[in-house]
């Protein structure tokens, strides 16, 4: 089957991030990018009631990030369970089509792997009525690079090797640039199967924000959500890239962690230039969260993240999902329930509850600010 081409800086002090390495890192549920409601998904572990407060019963519609979907399908049904007569239906997407049916209007709030862009910002004024879309940061996690390679294991590949894969400069998996980061491998002399995302993905932005910081200009092109690299094929959604990866022998491509494990696929390591290669672990991507800074103004909490990082066990590939929403002119029939669920989500038990999903939870020193910004929301 032939797929289709296609200011306030404040440095963040995380600390140590014990929490995450006593996190099981079970693989979690795939994302069919469907429409889910509150009583569909996977369910993972169940909140205690205690940890939500309901207030008024309502129903949330969302959309966006599909990075995000399985910690969704984790938070919307113990949000249901704990509240009776609630409902939070998020349909995945992409980033980009959360973002434009958050300035349509269309939902209570979206979910992207990328802060908003100042027009982006622009637009949703004229659906926050006297205020503005924001971006709270609210589900770490990082970038895979998996693949599939018959006797190849402990893949290693850095910032120009990468960046020249995806753009087709390298294109058999013999290759030396390949060979020198992987001594001794078995390496075929076969033609390299690239996949991207078909749909404009933060995930694809946060992986050429890693390309533009690394590759030392292999990677020609902006940083953007719409891939431009040259060749490859492309499929929608994590879920989608992933399961082409399954499939198709020699093939790589990028994906959020819990997707990954989902499908039981390989992540390369990163040599960053660090003592030995990095691997793609929920610890290793909380060391460089813990050198994060908040970049937004006002109220918004949009982060900055460091992908050329050369610290001993900092994985340079992730990202944060921030759900989107008006600071003020949220509408006033479902504001208290958008409130209580974003409390939950950002919560110790919300975090913890989607770490046991493979992503990383954010530290506290975050989420405090990020509740305190959610109570404000009007």
């Amino acid at each position: 089957m032939k797929l289709q081409r296609n200011g306030r800086s404040k440095a963040l002090a995380i600390g140590a991030m014990a929490l995450v390495s006593s996190l099981s890192l079970a693989a979690c549920g795939s994302d069919n990018n469907n429409n889910t409601t509150a009583t569909g998904g996977t369910s993972g572990s169940a909140a205690p009631a205690s940890a939500i407060n309901c207030g008024k019963a309502g129903s949330l519609i969302a959309a966006g990030s599909t990075a995000q979907t399985a910690a969704m399908d984790v938070w919307k049904t113990s949000f249901a369970a704990a509240c009776s007569g609630s409902a939070i239906n998020y349909q995945g997407g992409g980033s980009g089509a959360g973002i434009q049916q958050f300035n349509q209007g269309k939902v209570q709030f979206a979910g992207s792997d990328s802060a908003l862009k100042p027009a982006e910002v622009d637009a949703s004024k004229a659906v926050c009525t006297g205020g503005q879309g924001i971006d709270l940061p609210m589900v770490g996690g990082l970038i895979s690079l998996v693949y599939n390679v018959d006797g190849v294991d402990n893949l290693v590949l850095d910032g120009p090797t990468a960046a020249k894969i995806f753009d087709a400069q390298i294109t058999k998996w013999n290759d030396p640039a390949i060979g020198a980061l992987n001594p001794g491998a078995k390496l075929p002399d076969a033609e390299i199967q690239t996949f991207h995302r078909s749909d404009d993905s933060g995930t694809t932005e946060n992986l050429t924000k890693y390309f533009a910081a690394t590759s030392g200009g292999a990677w020609s092109y902006p940083a953007a959500k719409a891939w431009a690299g040259k060749n490859g094929q492309s499929a929608n959604g994590n879920a989608g890239v992933a399961a082409q990866v399954k499939q198709v022998k020699n093939s790589i491509s990028y994906t959020e962690l819990a997707f990954a494990q989902s499908n039981n696929l390989k992540s390369a390591a990163i040599n960053t230039g660090a003592a030995k290669p990095v691997e793609a672990t929920a610890a290793n991507a909380a060391n460089t969260f813990a050198k994060a800074q908040i970049t937004g103004t006002g109220s918004d909490l949009a982060l900055k993240l460091d992908y050329a990082t050369k610290d001993e066990g900092s994985y340079p590939l992730v990202l944060v999902t921030y759900e989107i929403v008006c600071d003020k002119g949220n509408k006033a029939d479902t504001l208290e329930t958008l409130k209580s669920f974003l409390t939950y989500t950002a919560s110790d038990a919300g975090q913890q509850a989607i770490g046991e999903k493979g992503y990383v939870p954010l530290p506290k020193s975050l989420t405090e600010k990020v509740n305190s910004t959610i109570t404000a929301l009007a």
